[in-house]
This record gives C-alpha cells, structure tokens and sequence, in this order.
C-alpha cells in the first residue's frame, strides 16, 4: 500500500479534501533537482483544516477521484 505525505488546499466537500504532494526528482539530461506536485482527493473523517500536513494511505475506490484516505494529521496548520 502507498503513503503520501502532503498538504491540505481544499476542504470545502463533506469528508473529502485536496491533498496536494510535491516530490523532488533528478533530472535525467540535466541532473537538476525538479520539484513536482500532484493533487490527490482523499477521504477525511479526522476534520482537517485548510493547511494541515496529512499522512494518507491507499484504499479501494471510494469513489471516481477518491482513491486515498486520510490516516492521521502530522502537523496542524499554524492560524
């Protein structure tokens, strides 16, 4: 099972936010570090907040976008 570490943007449907992921990677010709970011729709029972670090794991399809859900809120966002 994958886990994905990220940031929460979007919180405004009931129990699913947007996480988004940046990950570094080489790049391959030029050997640069490129920073890359996808934006996941995770399911959320835990109720976090616009900001907030969230660990997610893979789950089934809940839905036609939801394929991750939330596991627990490593860092709150600081308000």
């Amino acid at each position: 099972m994958k886990t994905l570490v990220g940031k929460v943007i979007s919180n405004k449907m009931e129990k699913t936010v947007v996480v988004e992921v940046v990950r570094t990677i080489t790049h391959p010709k030029y050997n640069k570090r490129v920073r890359r970011v996808k934006k996941y729709h995770a399911h959320d029972e835990l109720k976090s907040k616009l900001g907030d670090t969230v660990k997610m794991k893979e789950i089934k399809p809940m839905s036609k976008t939801k394929f991750f859900k939330v596991v627990e809120i490593t860092k709150n966002a600081t308000a």
